[in-house]
């Protein structure tokens, strides 16, 4: 695709993704599934491909420690009205961007885990001016990369996993960056969100080998999945 397709279009996302509340969303909900949300971090610029934030989280605490992901969390009914103050107050205490120095453009599908979360993602504008600050606990590195880089089939990777007899994809992305060098892979959740937002607002579909993730009901009747999560990880 063209660079110049990638220039941030403003109307073109809101029109392919949804409100929150949309009948078209896939809304999805399970008492034996944390409540989440992330927010689909978007930095616009003029002249260039935008990018997308994404953090490297610590080793800390957390199933999805040492990983690749957009801020985000579970929802606290102790401090959040709603999923989209979940996106919001975890992006501030994540990378320090206030709420209201973010507009909020709509939502994706929600997406359950394999371990046990059904993220809401919402898409969001944050000022390429913006100072961003991480969380030291949390969070190692906050990164920027442009969409382009997702989009290129070149950067896709792809495998199937054979889950209690059952074949499950795996995406992946491996992204070097080119100030520090260092090699970071966003897989899981996050590239499926990814490549989930590039159908729909590009209509480019990355994956040729055309399988299907896990629906909530297949999840729930997994036995053991860190065993497999393991065995995953091994494949990049």
């Amino acid at each position: 695709m063209d660079k110049l397709d990638l220039i941030f279009n403003k109307n073109l996302i809101k029109k392919r993704i949804f409100p929150f509340d949309s009948p078209k969303r896939i809304s999805i909900k399970d008492e034996f599934f944390k409540s989440s949300a992330v927010l689909f971090a978007i930095i616009p610029y003029k002249e260039k491909p935008y990018d997308l934030i994404l953090i490297h989280r610590t080793n800390r605490g957390s199933k999805h420690a040492g990983e690749m992901s957009f801020p985000g969390g579970s929802f606290d009914s102790n401090h959040d009205k709603n999923l989209k103050d979940t996106a919001l107050r975890e992006t501030e205490e994540e990378i320090g961007v206030p709420r209201e120095k973010i507009k909020i453009l709509g939502c994706l599908d929600d997406f359950p885990t394999m371990t046990r979360f059904i993220i809401s993602p919402f898409i969001g504008i944050i000022d390429k001016d913006q100072i961003l600050t991480k969380e030291e606990r949390e969070v190692q590195e906050i990164l920027k990369i442009p969409i382009d880089f997702f989009i290129s089939k070149r950067n896709f990777r792809e495998q199937a996993i054979d889950i209690e007899g059952k074949k499950f994809p795996i995406f992946y992305f491996n992204y070097k960056n080119k100030k520090n060098r260092k090699k970071y892979t966003v897989w899981g959740a996050t590239a499926y969100m990814i490549s989930n937002f590039i159908e729909l607002v590009y209509d480019i579909d990355l994956s040729e080998l055309g399988l299907k993730r896990f629906k909530l009901e297949n999840i729930k009747q997994l036995k053991d999945y860190i065993k497999y999560r393991r065995k995953i990880k091994s494949k990049f």
